[in-house]
């Protein structure tokens, strides 16, 4: 950690935050949580860091192993970034982050704050209550906005993998803000559901069981 901020101490939240303690390192995390993106994706998804502080957060994280580069398919000069797996095991605790921040959000952060689908793809997967699994294999899928991943629920697991769920069992579609507000407390499920902000698709007791499991009944 030679010219690098370091606590110095012998514990291992500090020494995870000698990582990805600085200024937008989880927010990068964060991006790359919802997919593989090239450089020039991270800097439009975060207005405001400068190329050299994306280059230098990179540069951090694949030395630590949580990042690493790939080419792009049909495109031989071009790299895109990706979590390795020791980086999607910062998952949970950036979802349990987020899940934890919502509580904080206010009106004027929606009126004058960005909104991206990407983020609220990260508060539907947040709003999952692990306590709340079914039992019962299926699939769920979300459309938010213009962008969809789905969420696998299997021997009482949950993952979530992007684009397409295929066979999905419930299809849940709405725009970032309202999957956002409805994280964060400011809109409740029914009224998004009866002024048409969201729409769900599927037999009735599987919509029961994915409402559930996003903590929503």
């Amino acid at each position: 950690m030679a010219g690098k901020r370091d606590y110095g101490q012998f514990c291992g939240l500090a020494a995870g935050l000698n990582i990805i303690g600085e200024r937008w390192t989880l927010l990068l995390v964060r991006e790359l949580l919802v997919s593989a993106l090239r450089f020039t994706e991270l800097l439009e998804n975060l207005p405001g860091i400068g190329p050299n502080l994306l280059a230098e957060r990179l540069r951090t994280l694949a030395e630590h192993g949580l990042v690493e580069q790939l080419p792009v398919a049909g495109d031989g000069r071009a790299k895109q970034y990706r979590l390795t797996d020791r980086g999607q095991q910062l998952r949970g605790p950036v979802l349990g982050l987020a899940r934890w921040g919502m509580q904080f959000l206010s009106a004027d952060d929606r009126d004058g704050g960005e909104i991206r689908a990407e983020w609220g793809i990260i508060a539907v997967q947040a709003m999952v209550d692990t306590g709340r699994v079914p039992e019962l294999d299926e699939t769920y899928e979300f459309r938010v906005g213009d962008e969809t991943f789905g969420v696998i629920v299997a021997a009482g697991d949950v993952r979530f993998v992007p684009g397409p769920a295929g066979a999905a069992r419930v299809v849940v579609s709405s725009d970032p803000d309202t999957f956002i507000q409805i994280g964060a407390g400011m809109v409740s499920p029914f009224d998004a559901l009866a002024a048409g902000q969201i729409k769900l698709e599927g037999p009735a007791d599987a919509i029961r069981r994915c409402t559930r499991l996003l903590g929503l009944t």
